[in-house]
């Protein structure tokens, strides 16, 4: 039984009963989920920026970090640690993509990685099946191996299931 902190551009996956994993302070940063229900395999990746064509060493380095390269890495994570699995098979949720500099913001980078995000798993033939995006709060989210639940948390919201 373990807790996997999942940081900015990280990627993680597990099938082990009692762990959890769990991304913090989402802005507009994307967390996206895979779950799979029949190995009750569960991954989540922490995308920072929509375009891996920002950095090509970073791209490399670190794939998470951006959706076109995230969302991929994210799937291979999940079949390496649970077995191949056909994505239409696979549940697919999203947080985050918050727009934290305010509505004035020329950037908006939270609805482009939210954009991006979707592109990626629309390429691979999926989209999310739930999703609480946008706005401008600040999201935690934690996810339970045992439970199969995505669950959401904002200092301004409380706690809930996503």
């Amino acid at each position: 039984m373990a807790t996997i902190l999942i940081g900015i551009g990280g990627v993680g996956a597990s099938c082990t009963p009692g762990d959890i994993l769990k991304t913090m302070a989402l802005g507009s940063c994307v967390a996206v989920v895979l779950l799979v229900p029949q190995t009750r395999c569960v991954g989540m990746v922490h995308v920072a920026l929509p375009d891996s064509a920002l950095d090509e060493k970073k791209k490399l380095l670190v794939p998470g970090h951006f959706a076109d390269t995230g969302v991929p890495a994210l799937y291979d994570e999940v079949c390496r640690v649970g077995g191949r699995v056909a994505m239409r098979d696979v549940y697919v949720k999203i947080a985050g993509g918050a727009n934290v500099l305010g509505a004035a913001s020329m950037f908006d980078i939270g609805r482009r990685n939210v954009l991006a995000v979707k592109k990626a798993l629309w390429m691979m033939g999926s989209g999310p099946m739930a999703e609480h995006v946008e706005g401008n709060i600040s999201r935690t989210v934690t996810i339970s191996i045992d439970a199969g639940t995505v669950e959401l948390s904002s200092p301004s919201k409380g706690v809930w299931i996503l």
